[in-house]
């Protein structure tokens, strides 16, 4: 969450139960300059003695850090992870045995390949910070460790997602704006020029007019792409298939009824395209998932739920028929 000085806010560290704590001790920080770690117990039962209410049976630390005008302050550090189109990580060390002490804060970030500290040298044990930085990285997993009374919240971020829409009618507008409220990374493909354009399409960072033998080489792919296919237009949906699927995709989907998918595969293979089992894995059609829609933004919101469960690895079902907990990490 960014606090300014005049007290307006952006984002947020719960579900609104600490915000207007967290304003008072942020204007405490913007004036003092010093970063502040306030931790809320709720582990009582009677936690709404707290004047929060919060009810969640556990312990919040919170991190208030000062943003100065240098080139290097926690806002610089995030915008090196959003620009990173892979993982990255975030380290930031603080204390809880003594939230009086100075807390370090956000002192590393790895993105890029490229290593950007802040106020790391300052640290003691910087080499280890570094080193568990690294193993987080390959490992692609968060981690909390100790040093010397410290804690270090090293912290591996996925990348966004990169959402390819090819189709640029009607019912490819609410995809794209479900899509921009996750911040996901979107392009709109078609070869109709005056279907394909920013006015209809303003969320997306990037617009291509092209026929389906050269999409592709107007595009930057890496495993968090997606591809959803919706042009309505099956000739230029089976030339592009066949350009895609040697390039095995994370996640294709296909708008239309199973029928349609088996008549393109069938094609494909009369004309020399391998379907192998792994790219079928990778093709959903009919797309989405099934939670009964009928709208063009029912749809783009099961399209959108299916590209998310994917990519996270999960199954799509209820939470209430969830046996282990909600976030395993």
């Amino acid at each position: 969450m960014l606090i300014t000085e005049d007290g307006q806010l952006t984002g947020a560290i719960s579900g609104g139960c600490l915000e207007g704590d967290a304003l008072r001790k942020a204007r405490m920080v913007i004036l003092q300059q010093e970063a502040l770690l306030v931790t809320y117990d709720t582990m009582d039962d009677d936690d709404a003695k707290l004047g929060v209410g919060l009810g969640c049976n556990g312990i919040i630390h919170i991190l208030t850090e000062p943003i100065n005008d240098l080139q290097t302050n926690p806002i610089s550090l995030l915008k090196a992870v959003i620009a990173s189109r892979g993982y990255s990580v975030l380290v930031t060390v603080f204390s809880v045995e003594d939230r009086k002490a100075p807390q370090p804060g956000s002192c590393l970030c790895l993105a890029n390949g490229q290593t950007i500290p802040q106020g790391l040298d300052m640290l003691p044990y910087k080499n280890e910070i570094l080193e568990d930085a690294k193993n987080a990285l390959c490992n692609q997993r968060s981690a909390i460790t100790s040093y010397l009374g410290f804690t270090a919240f090293v912290e591996c971020v996925k990348p966004l997602i990169a959402l390819v829409i090819l189709g640029a009618g009607n019912d490819a507008i609410p995809l794209t704006r479900i899509a921009a409220i996750l911040d996901w990374n979107i392009t709109v493909v078609d070869a109709r020029p005056s279907y394909a354009t920013a006015q209809r399409f303003p969320s997306a960072k990037k617009i291509v007019v092209a026929k389906p033998g050269s999409v592709l080489d107007k595009l930057e792919l890496n495993e968090w792409t997606a591809f959803v296919l919706m042009t309505h237009n099956y000739n230029y949906e089976i030339a592009f298939l066949k350009e895609l699927l040697p390039l095995h995709p994370s996640y294709i989907g296909i708008l239309g009824p199973k029928k349609k998918l088996e008549r393109m595969m069938g094609e494909l293979e009369e004309n020399g395209t391998t379907m192998t089992e792994k790219s079928l894995e990778t093709i959903h059609s009919p797309v989405g998932l099934d939670i009964g829609s009928e709208t063009s933004e029912e749809i783009a919101l099961a399209i959108i739920a299916e590209i998310k469960a994917v990519f996270s690895k999960r199954n799509g079902k209820p939470l209430r028929f969830k046996t282990t907990v909600i976030h395993s990490d």
